[in-house]
Order: structure tokens, then C-alpha cells, then sequence
């Protein structure tokens, strides 16, 4: 625990922080990138593990939004995450369901009732309002509202469905180096669905769309810490088929023990051997797993952690687990109802190489206390002088 001193200039701090963050609430739209793109904006950081944006800050707004979004680059993300989906008219968008019925208002739309479909996905009779049988137009009718009903919801019902291109737009409007992190969502079920010219695969035109706006290059270039992209997917056919196309970097998200791959019917013991991370090393630089497949849990509490970290270490496989929640329905009871507590045993203990978190800021406040950059020449000493100085001044406040 922080002493009373250090814990009053944290907490002074953070009112600041968010005073700062609330401004980008009320944007509606955000336009196509600008052509002049500032080069010396603030790089990338790569001396800590990433803090990834779960479909943008939607802990506090409504999930993959520009909102979302722009929150999560004010509280300090190094990537932007997003579930990359397909309109009937085939334009990209970000979304993470495939039906629209739990985080839109499209049940409020009576020109849309008889719309509803059910289709196989992943095996299962699905049921609802799909993307992939709405245009763009159709789709950008609808808002967003919050996933939880536990959550602040006073945003829902704002924001519309954005585009891959709008969420490009964001990253790269920054003012500092914003990475991307979309995903290849539901590949086997978009290519059956939606279909584009000259026999193009929902896997090109999503390669297509990064090439646009420039991302290319392979993990730590420069072309790549000039515009940070990881490419995920649940898939490995599409990882290995994209390979053929483009060098930037991708990661293999791996689901819960019970789910087989969607594209292979691969089991989870299978996909997670040393014999299948020797394979897949050679088209992904890492994986994304459940956090609870890496420590897993019996009756909320912690249980002995696999060597999976350990081992794809071993391979020069990073792993960045998903997600990390700060509400105590989502924290094991080992945490006390710390998020905080929660992001030092990952990081510190498991030493995973990133995270997916709803709170962005939370888990950014928590890296800057703990790990903040030291400019070249500051040594440890100096910056713990700075630290105390900082404290010593709150006394007198």
C-alpha cells in the first residue's frame, strides 16, 4: 500500500489526468487521416510491456468507438485494439459480434424487425441481427450502447459504427505514435457471407486496407515503429495465408481450453505443444491467450500457473493475455479487489509481454508508477530524488 503522503499526489494526479481525458467524449466522427502526418511525433514506447486498448477504453464508453478510442490514447495506450467485420456491401468496420442485437439499438429500429436471420458460426445456430446482412449506410444508422449493465451508460446510444479506415484515421491523427491491434474476425463465416471482386478473400481486403495507409515492415523496423500494427486472429489459416502478403507482425489469440480453433478444429493442448509453437514461430512473432489458461482458476482463486509464458519465451514467442477488467466480479479473489494487484502479479511475476485491459488508464497509471521512463542520462538515484521531491511538495500543499 502507498503511504498517505504518496497516496494524496497520486490521487491530485489523477483528477488532473481525467480532467484532461473528458474533453474527447462528445466527438462524433473522426475524418480519414491527414497527408501531412507529423514525423516527430513522441515514438513509441518499447521499454515496459504494451498496454493494449480492449476495444479502445470501453470500461468507461461504449466499446469500439471513436470515443473508446480517443479516450484510450489520452489515458496513455500504447496500441488500440479492434474486431475487424465486414457490411453486406463489404466495408470493413469494427465490431466485435457478429450480430448486432447485444451493443447496438437495433432491436429500436422497426424498419429492420424482419431482418433477423440464424446462421451456423463456429458450429453453432446463431440467432439475431448479423452485420453481414446490412449495407454501411444501414449499419451507420444504428448507436452503440454499452455492453454491461454494470458500466456507465449514460454514453450509450452517442456513437455510431466505425470503419477500419475511420480507426486508422485515429491512430495515425495522434499526437504522439499510436500503434493498431485489429483482428481477423470470424473468417470462415465472413467468407461464406460477403463477397468481393475478382475472387478477393475478407483476408485481402483486410491486408489491402493496412497497405493503404502505409503499415508495412516486420517487428521493430522502422517502417514499423513508424506505424505499430499487430495483426491477431483465432484463426491460423488466415495468419499463414497472410503471411504471403504483408511482413508485419501477427499473433495467434488462443480461446479457453474447451475451444478448438474455428478455421482447424485444432484442440488447445494441440495449438499450445512445443511442436506447434515451433511451428507457428516461423508466421507469428506471439500469442494471445485467455489469461485463465495461463494461471488457471478453481472456485475464483489462483491456481499453480502452466509453463505456457515459459515456453513461448522459449520460442521467441511474446505473450500478451486478454482481459484485464478492474470490476471485482472480473478480479480472483487472490487480488483483494486491487486491479492494481492484479497487473503487478502479471507483470512482475508471469512477465507477459502485453495486456489487454478494458481501463487503459488504469493499467497506464499503474506502469508510470512503477516502471516510468528514465531519459537517457537520469540515473535510478536521480529519479528517485525526483520522486520524493514530488512527494515532499504534496506535504506542503
Amino acid at each position: 500500500m502507498a503511504s498517505s503522503s504518496s497516496s494524496s499526489c497520486l490521487w491530485i494526479l489523477s483528477l488532473l489526468f481525467l480532467s484532461l481525458a473528458g474533453g474527447c467524449v462528445g466527438r462524433p466522427f473522426y475524418p480519414l487521416p491527414s497527408k501531412f502526418v507529423d514525423k516527430n511525433r513522441q515514438p513509441l514506447q518499447q521499454f515496459r510491456p504494451y498496454n493494449i486498448a480492449h476495444r479502445g477504453s470501453n470500461g468507461e464508453l461504449p466499446e469500439e468507438t471513436v470515443a473508446a478510442y480517443m479516450r484510450a490514447i489520452d489515458e496513455g495506450a500504447d496500441f488500440i485494439e479492434t474486431d475487424i467485420l465486414s457490411s453486406k456491401d463489404g466495408v470493413l468496420i469494427c465490431f466485435h459480434d457478429v450480430t448486432l442485437d447485444e451493443t447496438t439499438d437495433i432491436a429500436a429500429h422497426k424498419k429492420f424487425a424482419n431482418r433477423k436471420r440464424t446462421y451456423e458460426v463456429q458450429g453453432v445456430n446463431v440467432t439475431g441481427w448479423f452485420t453481414v446482412d446490412f449495407t454501411l449506410e444501414e449499419l451507420k444508422s444504428l448507436r452503440v450502447k454499452q455492453r454491461y449493465d454494470f458500466r456507465d451508460s449514460q454514453y450509450s446510444g452517442k456513437y455510431s459504427i466505425i470503419t477500419f479506415e475511420e480507426f486508422i484515421s485515429i491512430a495515425l491523427d495522434a499526437s504522439r505514435v499510436v500503434g493498431i491491434y485489429p483482428e481477423i474476425k470470424n473468417p470462415v463465416f465472413i467468407n461464406q457471407r460477403v463477397k468481393w471482386p475478382h475472387g478477393m478473400k475478407f483476408e485481402d481486403k483486410f491486408v489491402e486496407t493496412l497497405q493503404k495507409y502505409g503499415y508495412k515492415g516486420t517487428y521493430l523496423s522502422k517502417d514499423w515503429l513508424n506505424q505499430p500494427v499487430f495483426i491477431q486472429s483465432f484463426a491460423p489459416t488466415s495468419l499463414i495465408y497472410i503471411s504471403n502478403q504483408t511482413d508485419l507482425p501477427k499473433i495467434f489469440l488462443i480461446d479457453d481450453v474447451t475451444m478448438p480453433t474455428q478455421d482447424t478444429n485444432q484442440s488447445y493442448w494441440e495449438i499450445t505443444s512445443d511442436s506447434y509453437l515451433d511451428f507457428i514461430k516461423d508466421y507469428v512473432v506471439g500469442i494471445g491467450p485467455w489469461k485463465d489458461t495461463i494461471v488457471p482458476v478453481v472456485n475464483n482463486y489462483m491456481a499453480t500457473p502452466t509453463d505456457l509464458v515459459s515456453r513461448a519465451h522459449a520460442h521467441n514467442l511474446q505473450v500478451h493475455p486478454y482481459t484485464y477488467r478492474n470490476e471485482n466480479k472480473f478480479l480472483h479473489y487472490d487480488f483483494h479487489e486491487d486491479p492494481y494487484a492484479e497487473y503487478d502479479y502479471w507483470l512482475n511475476q508471469v512477465k507477459v509481454d502485453g495486456l489487454f485491459t478494458d481501463f487503459t488508464g488504469s493499467l497506464h497509471q499503474f506502469q508510470e508508477w512503477t516502471t516510468p521512463y528514465v531519459p537517457k542520462g537520469d540515473s535510478a538515484s536521480s529519479l528517485l530524488h525526483k520522486i520524493a521531491a514530488m512527494i515532499s511538495a504534496n506535504k506542503n500543499l
